[in-house]
């Protein structure tokens, strides 16, 4: 196992929130701006598939992730949403020892349906891009 704090860029901390997807994937990082929640991890043998890329599940799942969460942020923080269509093109691979950054790059915040977009980088190159919709949940009082 790599020595993953070598790697981290400026300004990202130990992920906010785990999750039982996620756990098997940590260390997970995060970095807050005023209107999005930026993800990154160290790509490691544990993320790839059998031809040593790293697997699009792990991609889609993160770029969903990334995108949920900085529409909840645009919302305040409480809001709840789940994804309702999410779609994804692969524009390059990613290896292990890369930096993945997922970094939500255009939010529309609504009551009802929020919209999102997302590129994933490895090490600043373009891994891949992704759109999602997410329904906004009344939480219960």
């Amino acid at each position: 196992m790599m020595h993953e704090t070598l790697a981290v860029p400026p300004g990202f901390a130990r992920h906010f929130r785990q999750s039982p997807l996620t756990d098997p994937w940590e260390p997970l990082y995060s970095r807050k701006t005023e209107d999005a929640v930026i993800l990154g991890l160290v790509a490691e043998a544990a993320h790839t598939n059998s031809r040593g890329f790293v697997h699009g599940g792990l991609i889609s799942a993160l770029a969903d992730n990334a995108m949920g969460l900085s529409c909840a942020r645009c919302l305040g923080d409480g809001a709840s949403l789940v994804t309702v269509n999410l779609t994804l093109d692969f524009l390059g691979t990613a290896r292990t020892g890369q930096w993945l950054e997922f970094a939500t790059i255009f939010v529309k915040a609504g009551g009802t349906l929020s919209f999102a977009q997302a590129f994933v980088t490895a090490d600043g190159e373009p891994c891949a891009r992704a759109n999602a919709v997410f329904r906004v949940v009344k939480r219960a009082a």
